[in-house]
């Protein structure tokens, strides 16, 4: 499985904003970017201008970097959910966020039983969750209505996943999301519509980028 494996608050350095990379941490003083709000590198305080000037190219890219960056997946990866996007019937950006956040680890962070995506990727490729009761690894599968998700039953004896009830109940999901935090499961009631998901993402430039 090919993932990011370099410090992530750079990654929110880079964009000029908080991403919500490290769960909990990102809420806390301990944030690197409430610390030290540039571009990482060198250079980083003295370019720090050039976020807001650029090209429409620079805008595009930056769009592009953050939405890859918020949902974990590399360049190859996320080209591939918009050329399927660009197939489909419907708005391509759409269409396309709404296949990244129908896949597994976005689910299981929706559902409140991971603190960050990072973590409901590693959770998900650990083996502690199941599909309509068949243990799966794969965090990039992609999850519809009838399908019901779970903690595998060998999981839930661990410290972690008894820890996790208590930590769910006091975080919320959205519409979309049904969860039953006694019994560490849940489903998708449908696709989120535009406004059920992250407003920092702008999906035309993305379309735009890919578009040249």
């Amino acid at each position: 499985m090919a993932r990011y494996t370099g410090p992530v608050c750079k990654l929110c350095r880079r964009e000029g904003e908080k991403l919500f990379l490290k769960g909990e941490r990102c809420f806390s003083p301990k944030c690197e970017i409430e610390k030290r709000n540039y571009p990482p590198g060198q250079h980083g305080k003295s370019n720090s201008w050039r976020r807001t000037e650029g090209s429409d190219f620079s805008g595009q890219l930056r769009a592009k970097q953050k939405a890859r960056r918020v949902y974990g997946v590399l360049e190859r990866q996320f080209r591939g959910y918009y050329t399927r996007a660009l197939r489909s019937k419907g708005l391509t950006g759409l269409t396309m966020l709404q296949s990244l956040e129908s896949r597994l680890d976005n689910v299981v962070y929706r559902m409140g039983f991971a603190s960050s995506r990072n973590q409901s990727r590693q959770l998900v490729a650990h083996g502690h969750f199941t599909v309509n009761g068949r243990r799966t690894n794969v965090p990039s599968m992609q999850i519809k209505a009838s399908d019901q998700i779970a903690v595998r039953e060998g999981s839930r004896r661990s410290q972690f996943f008894k820890d996790l009830v208590a930590i769910a109940e006091e975080r919320n999901v959205p519409d979309w999301v049904e969860r039953d935090v006694k019994t560490l499961s849940g489903s998708i009631k449908r696709l989120p519509e535009r406004p059920e998901i992250d407003a920092n993402l702008n999906e035309q430039l993305i379309v735009e980028f890919y578009s040249r």
